[in-house]
């Protein structure tokens, strides 16, 4: 018999191709690995250029330093909701924002704000800007006025109503608006939240502000059909041109507004004078009652008088 050789087993090469293989995805997560350092540590990652887009009443630098979105901050690191939460948070009249990445490094963020509809000259000279929410903010003397906005005047102490007359304001169309130069506090006995307001076409107008939103209809067609003079949008609307009204048109609305006390007191004078021109008479009469009863006495007395003689 002849023996067989039994041939040597052979090294595995599997295991060598496995060694071989986790080398290699080793190598790659480091290669990997540097590249997001090297990326990070970059000027690629940051923040080149922010763009502020539809922002009035707040400066850029302002915007900044509330949002955190800087040149040079991490641009991967910028959340969107974030920013928007930050900004709104930190200026009440801010609407909404929206934050749009345009990689690499730029970044656009879109402001909405709150319209002014109307803008106050305070007693120190500086200038406010009542907005369509009721809100007022103080400008800065380098931020440009709006001139197609009515200037207000004489509200001091007034912010609730300020700020009523706002939204009115904010619900009126932009052409009546733009026409509205001056509106001015203009209270009264019957009527304390009473406005009177001035346009550019020439019309004067009186009204008060819980009534302006439903009295625009009739304020609009007033002042695009007639020609210029006073519209009264009270309890009843009028017009009257100014070549019928009269010369002293405040002291007539004066005199009309204390008719009822007038009218009041008046009857309270005739209730008295009727109660002491009866009180006169009865006293006459009592008078003459009693000079009637003298006069049948005296004959009486002389009677007596003639017996005795006789």
């Amino acid at each position: 018999m002849s023996l067989r050789t039994i041939p040597p087993l052979p090294d595995k090469p599997v295991r060598k191709k496995r060694i071989g293989g986790r080398v290699k995805w080793l190598l790659l997560f480091l290669l990997i690995v540097l590249l997001v350092v090297l990326f990070f540590r970059s000027s690629i990652s940051k923040i080149k250029e922010v763009r502020w887009i539809g922002n009035h009443l707040v400066s850029y630098e302002q915007l900044s330093s509330s949002s955190g979105v800087k040149p040079g901050e991490p641009y991967f690191g910028t959340s969107e909701s974030s920013v928007a939460e930050r900004i709104k948070a930190e200026f009440s009249f801010v609407k909404s924002v929206q934050v749009d990445k345009q990689f690499p490094g730029v970044i656009e963020i879109y402001i909405q704000e709150y319209a002014p509809v109307a803008y106050e000259l305070t007693e120190d000279g500086s200038i406010q800007a009542c907005l369509e929410n009721g809100a007022v903010i103080s400008l800065k003397d380098k931020q440009k006025l709006v001139l197609e906005k009515p200037v207000l005047t004489q509200w001091e102490g007034q912010a609730e109503l300020k700020a009523e007359l706002s939204k009115a304001l904010a619900a009126t169309p932009r052409g009546l608006l733009a026409d509205i130069s001056e509106i001015r506090y203009y209270p009264s006995s019957s009527y304390p939240n009473r406005i009177k307001m001035y346009t550019r076409s020439g019309f004067e107008v009186v009204t008060t502000v819980p009534l302006l939103p439903d009295k625009i209809a009739y304020l609009s067609g007033v002042v695009e059909s007639q020609s210029p003079g006073r519209i009264t949008m009270l309890k009843a609307d009028s017009y009257i041109p100014y070549s019928s009204l009269p010369n002293d048109i405040e002291a007539l609305e004066g005199a009309k507004e204390d008719n009822g006390k007038a009218d009041s007191s008046e009857q309270n004078k005739e209730g008295t004078g009727s109660e002491n021109t009866n009180e006169k008479v009865r006293g006459s009469e009592q008078e003459k009652g009693a000079g009637a009863e003298n006069d049948i006495k005296e004959p009486e007395k002389g009677q007596e008088t003639n017996k005795e003689t006789e």
